[in-house]
């Protein structure tokens, strides 16, 4: 007996939930961006452990930081390894991921730099500044590979982007109905 399906049915190799490589996240990409989820979050939660603080400003700061960068860039790496990111509406995903990750390199630097420099000298603290600095180099580390692969996202060959995801329209060369 012969199957009736057999012949017409083929595998759609788009069809899984996660896929990484995809147009915006390679593999190595997806990796810093894993990194990045995890030093964020060791950080986070080596910064908690501390129980007591001389000055508590640069903590929570520190705190503020570790915690946004952990959950956003969670969230990030889920949009951008699933097909989700198609269902949100953002059509230039290159460019806040590249904006979003410089703008959190930095953040992370300067908090990462204050709690290091206004800390009680405990181990936990000494510890979530250590970690806060590696997180900041997997971001910078992502922003470089991504500049190095991929270009400055906002380069776009010469043509406007619009601000729908459309085409853009092009320019008027010569205005019309002018008096002279």
């Amino acid at each position: 007996m012969t199957e009736v399906y057999s012949p017409t049915t083929a595998p759609n190799p788009k069809s899984s939930f996660f896929s990484v490589p995809s147009d915006n996240l390679g593999r190595v990409r997806f990796a810093l961006k894993v990194l990045q989820v995890l030093l964020s979050l060791v950080a986070f939660v080596l910064e908690e452990v501390v129980s007591s603080c001389l000055s508590c400003s640069s903590l929570y700061f520190f705190e503020f930081v570790s915690c946004t960068a952990f959950l956003f860039t969670l969230l990030l790496v889920f949009l951008l390894s699933t097909q989700l990111h198609s269902r949100v509406g953002i059509s230039c995903w290159p460019k806040l991921d590249f904006v979003y990750t410089a703008v959190m390199a930095l953040l992370f630097l300067i908090a990462s730099i204050v709690f290091a420099a206004d800390n009680g000298g405990s181990n936990e603290e000494l510890t979530a500044v250590t970690f806060g600095f590696l997180a900041t180099a997997m971001f910078f580390s992502d922003v470089g590979y991504f500049l190095k692969t991929r270009g400055l996202p906002f380069m776009s060959g010469g043509a406007p982007d619009s601000s729908n995801g459309g085409v853009a329209a092009p320019a008027e060369v010569e205005k019309l109905n002018v008096p002279e």
